[in-house]
């Protein structure tokens, strides 16, 4: 099995994840407008809905999704930012864990939401059993909302046959988390996805 580009990277590097962190942070205290992902999901449901927060990072999108009043599980393979986003953002549910073996016996999803370029930090041979993870993960009429940008080896036309074959079909292609639409010189997408 491939190797999960972030844990990758943390090897090289064991600060990145606490610079990863503290950027964030930096960038909060600056007032950045860090909820833009965030907005766009809770356009999509209703208060109360149960959304997954695939690699949460340290918390920032499903932090503003539980302050929203949803009901938010987060779950990223780095035991580093998950417990920043512990720390940081009280509400959620934070799990330690990899997607590639993503298994919540009981839970289902109103949304499934991966941002940050996270798909493409996935170890490459697993990027199609997480879709299959995500789609078993669903709640009937259920959304999986995934964004990433070109040019950091996963090519949008291989995500769209993994998701094709993952049984998830496009409902709405963006290039951004603003709404704007996908065009094929997209420089990064955001696509919602539900179940074929």
């Amino acid at each position: 099995m491939q190797e999960n580009l972030w844990l990758r990277r943390v090897e090289d590097d064991p600060s990145h994840s606490q610079w990863y962190i503290d950027r964030f942070r930096a960038m909060a205290e600056q007032g950045a407008d860090l909820d833009g992902e965030g907005r766009m999901i809770d356009a999509m449901v209703p208060r109360g809905s149960k959304i997954l927060d695939a690699g949460c990072g340290p918390g920032r999108l499903g932090g503003y999704l539980a302050g929203r009043g949803h009901e938010v599980i987060g779950m990223d393979i780095d035991p580093t930012l998950i417990a920043a986003a512990e720390d940081d953002h009280q509400g959620p549910t934070w799990l330690v864990g990899d997607l590639g073996e993503l298994d919540l016996p009981g839970s289902a999803f109103d949304v499934i939401v991966c941002a940050g370029n996270v798909m493409t930090f996935c170890a490459p041979s697993t990027r199609g059993e997480i879709l299959r993870r995500f789609r078993r993960h669903l709640l009937p009429g259920g959304r999986v909302v995934i964004g990433f940008g070109a040019g950091r080896g996963y090519e949008f036309d291989d995500f769209f046959g993994d998701a094709n074959r993952a049984d998830l079909v496009a409902e709405l292609l963006l290039s951004t988390w603003d709404l704007r639409p996908f065009a094929p010189d997209s420089d990064f997408i955001v696509a919602v996805l539900s179940a074929a």
